[in-house]
């Protein structure tokens, strides 16, 4: 049976990984790690790639450098050779260099330009979609201490002057995990069990599989009235739950006076109790997303993630390994001392430093240089490291796509997307490919540069 990489390579190279994680979720067991060596060693599979740098800091193969110029914004792609991104225009095939223009964050008011080398600017009717990628370090897996209100308060703020009507985090969406766990041929369930959220509870106590809470939570958002009792919210919470969606449970949650957070409506006391756990979490989807939701009256927030695209076959594990830890420990010096000013910054009592620096423009070519320009040139005959953002690349791909999709039927929204910051440059690059849609500068928007 073809399995993905998770968990099994995802933990083989965790040790090597560590001091450049950034971006996937990964699972924290020692035991584990001896457990997944051991069958890594026993037969092909196909494995997600990606997953296997834990949560690598990467930026994509061309990064992205972006300089507001009116309505637009100059970017120019340059691929991955570990040099910094610049701002030139033009074409140069021996650099791979590439200049379009995409709709920019200096652009407001009701019309936005959109124009490629090969397609004129066009005048969109009404606002521009406004989207504002927030790069994160995943604040549960940094070893700082936890989370408290007064640290996070001053991101919160500043998002909230953004006002976005949707939210979207890398978490993976119910439909996505209900399609893995029908193919599981393609699909390991251990590997899909490390980002899939278990709804088998939720699921007994609704009556509802995967499709038909899905089904459940589009008819009750759509006739969701102004003033929703507590049973409605309850029951709303639950549906999410069967639905594979506990973040957006925790929104209605949260969303209930502290007196009506108790068992009924399709919750019973153990799902009560994984709610409570959940909003206990360090984790930014928790604490930023959550949060933010409930602040601006938002009734949910949308998983984005995908582990379809980076599902790739892998032959050699033990090859595949020893290629990537090998293209990463050649990484510079400064990939440590970025690391380190991460972490100290994780550490401080206020995270707004922490967020200026990882949404800053300086930020943005360092992830490059430490993962993947050096897996592309890794030189191992099978070409692992290609492989390997081959597989980074399609995730991406995937998740920008399931972003637009929580837009598409809204244009002129204000967007949030909360996603490791290893896929921010990756991100703010390809959603400035989408028609009618203007890429926010973060950075700007957290007070920053």
């Amino acid at each position: 049976m073809h399995r993905p990489l998770l968990p099994v390579l995802l933990l083989v190279l965790a040790p090597a990984s560590a001091a450049l994680a950034q971006g996937s979720h990964a699972p924290d067991a020692p035991a584990a790690v001896a457990e997944a060596a051991a069958t890594a060693a026993t037969a092909p599979a196909r494995r997600s790639t990606t997953a296997a740098a834990t949560s690598a800091t990467a930026v994509p193969s061309f990064a992205t450098a972006a300089v507001a110029t009116g309505t637009t914004a100059v970017v120019t792609t340059q691929a991955a050779t570990g040099a910094t991104p610049g701002a030139t225009s033009g074409a140069d095939p021996a650099s791979h260099r590439a200049a379009v223009t995409v709709p920019g964050t200096a652009a407001s008011g009701p019309s936005a330009s959109f124009a490629t080398a090969n397609a004129p600017a066009a005048r969109l009717s009404g606002d521009p979609t406004r989207v504002l990628v927030l790069g994160t370090v995943h604040l549960a897996q940094e070893g700082g201490g936890k989370v408290t209100s007064a640290a996070i308060e001053p991101v919160l703020r500043q998002l909230a002057a953004f006002d976005p009507q949707i939210i979207t985090i890398e978490a993976m969406p119910g439909e996505t995990c209900d399609l893995m766990a029908r193919h599981p041929e393609v699909y390991d369930p251990e590997g899909r069990a490390q980002y899939c959220p278990d709804a088998a509870a939720a699921q007994a106590s609704t009556g509802l599989d995967v499709p038909a809470a899905i089904a459940a939570v589009e008819r009750q958002l759509r006739d969701w009235p102004d003033a929703p009792t507590p049973a409605q919210r309850r029951r709303l919470a639950a549906t999410f739950l069967a639905a594979g969606d506990p973040n957006s449970a925790l929104v209605q949650w949260l969303h209930l006076d502290e007196a009506q957070r108790h068992a009924g409506d399709g919750l019973d006391d153990a799902l009560v109790a994984s709610l409570r756990k959940r909003a206990d979490s360090d984790n930014e989807n928790t604490v930023i997303a959550v949060a933010l939701a409930v602040r601006l009256g938002l009734q949910r927030v949308h998983p984005v993630d995908d582990h379809t695209g980076d599902n790739v076959r892998i032959d050699d594990l033990d090859g595949f390994a020893t290629a990537i830890r090998g293209a990463w420990d050649s990484a510079p010096d400064a990939c440590k001392a970025l690391r380190a000013r991460d972490q100290a910054l994780r550490d401080a009592p206020d995270l707004l430093p922490l967020y200026r620096h990882t949404n800053g423009a300086d930020y943005q070519p360092m992830p490059m240089r430490c993962d993947f320009a050096l897996a592309l040139a890794e030189p191992s005959p099978q070409r692992f490291g290609r492989q390997y953002v081959a597989g980074w690349d399609t995730r991406n791909l995937r998740m920008v796509a399931n972003i637009a999709s929580t837009f598409r039927e809204r244009p002129g929204a204000r967007v949030l997307s909360i996603v490791g910051a290893s896929h921010k440059a990756w991100f703010d690059r390809l959603l400035g490919q989408l028609q009618g849609v203007e890429v926010v500068d973060a950075a700007r928007a957290l007070g920053g540069e």
